[in-house]
């Protein structure tokens, strides 16, 4: 059940939480090792070693639990983050924001434009999309079936959805309005992924969001590799671009002082745009093709460091 629940999650839009999620909210601190040694184990099908972690899997898990910061947390908060990248990289790479508040019902919805994206800030994709407003806005169904959505996570956890991701925990839920960055409305923007181990950009991603995605994937010096981060991925070797090498450039310079963090871009209209940092992806539950790549990658991150 926990992995049915995952592959929703991807997709976005889902309002209920897991089984267990009343469960872990009320679970003493002291407990939570226990029963993420049994999420995982649901979850990967591996045992979780917390107190030798070795693979990519094992130390995300390790950071879920000890690594856990102030600072992290307004890094994962999608609202506050815009200051730190506006600080060190600078406000041209932010996304717009047209609309904060913390009720569905407050939505201006006649101030908005005609497509849009609502996003809750205290979670991975608690989202919904609007591409035609006028069609939404006629439609008491899907107004009635969003609220809900926004209804439950404005008083959710993202922490005890994927399992004890524990930079959500202090955020302090808000939703917030961006435009539609599309060339077509029907189609996702591709997007890059910097895989960043103590600070260093060292794994590269490019997916293109056809039907199936395609991904090509880097080693730091711009070579084409044979990882694949989800099996539904189709691998193209297709040569890094320069939105690759400017998506490395300034990725270090917001991992700089983290164990591990991925940062993700969009590309809209050849420009680069930040999307978010994400310490945690996938809540460290990969299932690698090739189970080698979980030991190269772990062997990548060193807990001690930073």
């Amino acid at each position: 059940m926990l992995m049915e629940f995952f592959e929703h999650l991807r997709e976005g839009n889902v309002a209920d939480p897991p089984y267990e999620y009343e469960f872990l909210v009320r679970l003493n601190e002291s407990e939570y090792p226990k029963y993420l040694r049994r999420i995982f184990n649901k979850a990967t099908g591996d045992n979780l070693n917390l107190k030798f972690p070795k693979t990519f899997n094992e130390k995300i898990q390790w950071l879920k639990l000890y690594d856990t910061t102030p600072q992290k947390t307004i890094m994962s908060d999608k609202l506050l983050v815009r200051d730190e990248v506006k600080k060190i990289i600078g406000e041209e790479y932010l996304k717009p924001v047209l609309w904060v508040g913390k009720d569905f019902d407050s939505i201006p919805f006649n101030d908005l434009p005609s497509s849009f994206i609502i996003k809750t800030n205290h979670g991975c994709k608690w989202y919904y999309l609007i591409k035609k407003k006028d069609e939404f806005l006629r439609n008491p169904a899907l107004i009635k079936m969003a609220k809900s959505y926004f209804d439950g996570w404005m008083k959710q956890s993202y922490s005890f959805f994927t399992g004890f991701e524990m930079q959500y925990k202090n955020i302090v839920p808000q939703i917030f309005i961006e435009p539609l960055l599309r060339e077509n409305i029907d189609k996702k923007p591709n997007g890059i992924e910097i895989y960043c181990f103590n600070g260093v950009p060292k794994i590269y991603q490019k997916i293109k969001y056809n039907q199936p995605r395609e991904v090509s994937v880097y080693d730091e010096n711009y070579n084409n590799i044979n990882l694949k981060f989800l099996p539904e991925y189709i691998l193209i070797n297709e040569p890094a671009d320069e939105q690759i090498k400017q998506a490395v450039s300034l990725s270090e310079k917001l991992a700089k002082g983290y164990k591990f963090a991925r940062i993700d871009w969009l590309i809209y209209q050849n420009k680069l745009y930040f999307n978010e940092i994400n310490f945690t992806p996938f809540s460290g539950f990969y299932h690698f093709e090739d189970k080698k790549w979980n030991i190269q990658l772990g062997k990548m991150l060193n807990l001690r460091k930073n």
